[in-house]
């Protein structure tokens, strides 16, 4: 599948102002940076479009400020870190309007191949609501645009739509393109077979990824706390699991739907059960495994089963494309991760393209080590189910088609 959208490879910027929608959204505590994978994750795009003698103007979100500037959402220690991630010193352009006095004079005194880093757009209130006047503020200091911020692609905000508005020179960069070839086309061409596995605990999130899936999948997994709405669709009675009561008829309405696609629909046939939830949750906590069916009234289902570990494994391995999202336990809990840590593996040992769609999935293979096994692991939660969901993305229509 063609890309479709002009890529950063694409575009002349020597001598241009460049303004580059990053995912800088990154863990703090106590002002310090905890986790600087998104960081890390930009530098391609900020080092060719460097290399290429553009003037980089570095844009994100932190946080979610609620009245305004807040200084513990200052992109402040982001500029720190990018200096040395980058050998070469980035400019933070600190104003509370994010397109200020300092930002102006920043981006004036700019040679080719210089970087500066605004504050955080979400100090401004028309980002969220994609008001006019903070793109217009935003394209002001721009001649072209780059978003590479998958993570906030689903939302209409200035920084990641509004600004292409009064921005025509447009590209995506290479995380974005990432996503959209793995993502898009793990789901819209895929080799197959095909299997999609869905986790997590509520139905109601993944309501239209699992209709949108059912239309191209040839198996369908279904695992974590979201399995236990189906299992009483089949009429089976779950104890104290998690059910979402008023999603049980839209289950019924899947499984048949699936009979009548010939879609494999795979539910867990054993499960981890255990008294209560654990409190710490990942404290130490007493198990046994009971068939699907014979769930005790008092006791619920916190991971999958040894069977149904084989099952869902043997049905990855006969695959040629693999898309997962939502872990199949309380992966957090080193005795209720075994069901995840089995698709891990199963996923890391297929000869298959292999995606994980970001959030938990992600967490969870990057705790359990199987990282770097997998084809792409997608750096949007919320974005990444949505394009599951076959849903066009704001922050990717707005930019310029190839």
């Amino acid at each position: 599948m063609g890309l479709g959208k002009k890529t950063v490879e694409e575009m002349d910027v020597r001598g241009k102002r460049v303004l580059v929608r990053c995912d800088f959204n990154v863990p703090m505590k106590d002002g310090k940076i905890t986790n600087d994978n998104r960081i890390v994750a930009a530098l391609p795009t900020i080092k060719k479009l460097i290399e290429n003698g553009g003037k980089v103007i570095l844009c994100s979100h932190l946080g979610k400020p609620k009245n305004g500037p807040e200084e513990k959402f200052s992109l402040a220690p982001v500029a720190v870190r990018l200096s040395e991630l980058l050998g070469k010193e980035v400019v933070f352009a600190n104003d509370d309007t994010v397109v200020g006095e300092n930002a102006k004079a920043a981006v004036a005194a700019m040679k080719d191949g210089d970087v500066v880093l605004l504050q955080n757009t979400r100090f401004r209130k028309e980002e969220t609501k994609n008001l006019p006047e903070f793109s217009q503020d935003l394209a002001s200091i721009a001649d072209c645009y780059v978003n590479d911020a998958f993570g906030s692609a689903h939302r209409a905000h200035c920084s990641t739509a509004g600004v292409t508005d009064y921005v025509k020179d447009t590209a995506v960069g290479y995380l974005m393109e990432k996503e959209i070839r793995y993502l898009g086309s793990a789901v819209n061409d895929p080799v197959r077979p095909f299997t999609a596995i869905l986790g997590g605990a509520k139905v109601a999130d993944k309501l239209n990824v699992i209709a949108n899936l059912l239309e191209k999948v040839d198996t369908l997994i279904i695992g974590g706390g979201m399995a236990y709405t189906f299992l009483v669709a089949k009429g089976y009675g779950v104890g104290t699991s998690l059910v979402d009561e008023e999603k049980v008829e839209y289950c019924k309405e899947m499984m048949a739907k699936a009979e009548a696609k010939g879609v494999k629909l795979l539910l867990p046939v054993d499960t981890v059960i255990t008294a209560s939830f654990p409190d710490p949750i990942d404290g130490p906590v007493d198990v046994k495994v009971v068939p699907s069916d014979s769930i005790p009234a008092d006791m619920m289902g916190l991971d999958i089963g040894p069977k149904t570990r084989e099952l869902f494994a043997e049905a990855v391995k006969a695959s040629k494309t693999v898309v997962w999202n939502g872990p199949m336990g309380v992966f957090e809990n080193p005795t209720l991760a075994a069901g995840t840590l089995a698709v891990a593996k199963a996923m890391a040992e297929a000869d298959a393209t292999t995606v994980i769609g970001g959030g938990d999935s992600a967490a969870a293979v990057m705790q359990l080590g199987y990282a770097d096994k997998m084809t792409h692991i997608s750096t949007g939660g919320g974005a990444s189910l949505e394009y599951l969901e076959g849903k066009e993305l704001p922050g990717i229509a707005c930019i310029q088609n190839a």
